[in-house]
């Protein structure tokens, strides 16, 4: 590991990647402040940009924007209580009753702060934990690929939406859409209704503009512009109990971020939404939650950087996202002829310990910059939305236009960014379509590979496998166990006579 991190230092610590690195993170924090763009959408719109810089290079630039929109969530999420981020809707909670008190700047500090601390322990854990896990995948063959990808839908449906059907309905809707193109086994088109622009397939990076660029800002017309609280430089001075409260929360919320984050497909809210939840429950100050306490800023800002980084565990390891922005990156691997899995390790060594490195050098570079310019990020609240919207849309189009140099691409985004907003309008998870269009080829490819080595019998194949055998167990019982845990909850409720109060109680505490 050693060796391997002194190659990663001399790749990472090269001036053009320490520029794009510091370009990256500072792009990414200002997308995360922007009203409902959020870290897919930013790595998303800024891929073509990437085209002609080197692979490493383009990696380190769209990891440091992923990072920084985690950072950048949290200040909208503090000043005008709207999380950029998913992720940040549990630190409004705590976050902005802190910034109505004026201690926005205290806010803000413990905010960058925990997630600084989560940042380096999980990336100082994954590099311990991302060899190991590459040596023992190492071994997998196409029928243990294919149950980690039907592992990966699994997890992915139950993660994203609160109605385990409809995520799996979009799963199964995005491994469809990557079906459309040419046939791996046959060589026949498929689904392409004579179109040549569609022979390669959908286009990936222009579906990703469309459902999160061009969505979210049809989505968000109309809404209204927030006033953002003011943060001022002497207001982030924290006090030695600021800090001393603020400890054990980023402790658990480090742990818990991890944990989830090498889940593929549980991705970092679900770990924030935990990571509160624990604190409501253990911590010495839970009365106060809610109404500005730090451990409720300090817990699930932690989980969020710590999920983030752990979620590259199954993206570099498995081929398997971590969540939506690992989905869009694992894109750009593929568009860069990279394919993540067990053997990156072995034959791009220099990239995978290169970017992994990046890490450290992105976090500590979001530390310098959030901790002292955060209340001059938090003007750029203040933009009108009149100006910014089409700059958004000018950009994504551009942006989507640079990848074929054809209108196909344009229609493309503007046919998504429809389906985008109509899909978060009636509630529609977008993260389940997005991780089943990208995961769908490799697992197609799996599923053809497999059969094959069964002579067309697939489950001699499968059976003969105990690991993969294991796996198929674990994602069932991932399908199967909440749908048992909410039948027995909704019947112990309506035996004790207690369901309408729990949903008075409910709605008394605004959740």
């Amino acid at each position: 590991m050693i060796d391997n991190l002194v190659m990663g230092l001399e790749a990472a610590l090269s001036l053009e990647n320490l520029l794009w690195c510091f370009i990256g993170v500072l792009a990414g924090t200002v997308i995360g402040i922007l009203p409902g763009l959020g870290s897919a959408t930013g790595v998303a719109i800024l891929i073509p940009l990437t085209l002609t810089l080197d692979p490493l290079t383009a990696l380190i630039m769209l990891a440091g924007i992923y990072h920084g929109s985690q950072y950048g969530a949290t200040i909208t999420a503090i000043l005008i209580a709207t999380p950029g981020e998913a992720s940040s809707v549990v630190t409004t909670l705590d976050g902005y009753q802190m910034a109505r008190n004026g201690r926005a700047g205290q806010a803000l500090a413990i905010s960058a702060i925990s997630a600084f601390t989560a940042s380096i322990v999980s990336v100082l854990l994954l590099f311990t934990l991302a060899q190991f896990f590459a040596d023992i995948a190492v071994g997998f063959g196409p029928v243990e690929i294919m149950a980690i990808m039907l592992l990966g839908f699994a997890t992915i449906s139950m993660f994203s939406s609160g109605n385990v059907l409809l995520g799996m309905a979009m799963c199964a809707i995005g491994v469809l859409l990557g079906t459309v193109g040419i046939d791996m086994g046959t060589g026949v088109a498929r689904y392409t209704f004579g179109s040549v622009d569609l022979f390669s397939g959908v286009p990936f990076v222009e579906v990703m503009i469309g459902l999160f660029a061009l969505g979210e800002v049809l989505n968000q017309l109309g809404q209204g512009q927030p006033k953002p609280i003011r943060a001022r430089f002497r207001d982030l001075l924290l006090t030695k109990d600021d800090i001393k409260r603020a400890v054990m929360p980023t402790a658990r919320g480090t742990g818990i971020g991890f944990g989830l984050g090498i889940l593929p497909g549980a991705g970092s809210t679900l770990a924030s939404f935990l990571a509160y939840g624990t604190e409501k429950r253990f911590s010495k100050h839970r009365a106060s939650m809610g109404k500005g306490a730090i451990e409720g800023v300090a817990a699930p800002d932690a989980a969020t950087s710590a999920a983030a980084n752990g979620a590259f565990i199954p993206t570099l390891v498995l081929g398997v996202p971590g969540g939506a922005t690992t989905a869009v990156l694992l894109g750009a691997f593929l568009l860069y002829g990279i394919t993540p899995g067990p053997l990156l390790f072995d034959d791009e060594p220099r990239l995978v310990w290169g970017l992994l490195v990046s890490f450290l050098i992105g976090h500590l570079l979001l530390l310098v910059l959030n901790l002292p310019l955060a209340p001059v990020f938090a003007q750029l609240l203040r933009l009108p939305y009149s100006y910014l919207y089409p700059l958004i849309i000018f950009t994504a189009l551009i942006g989507a236009f640079a990848v074929a140099n054809n209108t196909f691409s344009l229609w493309v985004v503007v046919v998504f960014g429809v389906v985008g907003f109509l899909m978060k309008r009636i509630n529609f998870p977008i993260a389940p379509l997005v991780l089943g269009l990208v995961i769908g080829p490799l697992f197609e490819k799996a599923l053809v590979q497999s059969s094959a080595l069964g002579g067309g019998d697939l489950m001699k194949v499968v059976l003969a496998s105990p690991t993969a055998v294991g796996i198929l167990i674990v994602a069932f019982l991932l399908l199967l166990v909440p749908a048992v845990v909410n039948l027995v909850r909704g019947r112990s409720r309506q035996g004790l006579g207690i369901g309408d109060d729990l949903v008075q109680t409910g709605a008394d505490e605004g959740h």
